[in-house]
């Protein structure tokens, strides 16, 4: 039988559900509005245990964001995802350098992703930033090798890419880099998940 919803009430329901569905789970208070969100983007509750949080990740986020920090992401799939207006009213841009004719002649003339030479971009801009990884784990790689050698000091990082080259190893290393950060543990993730954690924090400021 349809369940008959209102259209400005699904995404309500949906919440419900799913907080239904994870029964007894009990969760960080911070993290459980990133947790839920993920899930109701996705479907999918691995979430619920894969989603990996360093100390008081959440809040370090959300704060920066308040403070109007700037979000730079991998793809322009999750910088379509994000929700510019929330950011816009914070004082805040997201940035995608990855289709810029500049980063893909340098990534070509160096025989490297675009994905790092995007990063090498981002380690210029002059505010502070929440990197949200989506896609490409060699953003991951990069971001730790710019932090390494003091050139970067991000807000937060968050480790999402999916796939089955380097992708595991890539957010490991962000998990034991000290660096502020959410990573989804494994293969799974993608750019509508980096934008839904992002969301998820955003969120939580305007509502």
């Amino acid at each position: 039988m349809i369940e008959t919803i209102k259209p400005m009430d699904i995404e309500k329901r949906s919440f419900e559900i799913i907080t239904e569905m994870l029964g007894d789970r009990t969760f960080e208070p911070q993290n459980e509005p990133v947790i839920k969100r993920v899930i109701h983007t996705t479907a999918d509750f691995d979430y619920a245990d894969h989603l990996v949080f360093s100390e008081n990740a959440v809040a370090k986020g959300i704060e920066a964001l308040r403070s109007g920090c700037d979000i730079v992401t991998d793809t322009e799939m999750a910088k379509a995802g994000i929700n510019k207006r929330i950011l816009g009213k914070l004082g805040g841009t997201v940035h995608c350098f990855m289709s810029d004719p500049d980063v893909a002649a340098e990534a070509k003339r160096r025989g490297v992703t675009r994905a790092i030479v995007s990063m090498e971009h981002a380690a210029g801009l002059s505010k502070p930033c929440i990197f949200a990884i989506g896609n490409a784990p060699t953003a991951l790689f990069a971001l730790n090798h710019l932090i390494e050698e003091g050139k970067l000091s991000p807000v937060l990082i968050v480790g999402v890419p999916v796939g089955f080259v380097n992708v595991v190893e890539s957010k490991e290393l962000i998990i034991r880099s000290g660096t502020p950060h959410i990573v989804a543990r494994g293969r799974k993730g993608g750019s509508n998940v980096a934008a839904a954690i992002c969301n998820a924090m955003l969120y939580q400021i305007m509502r």
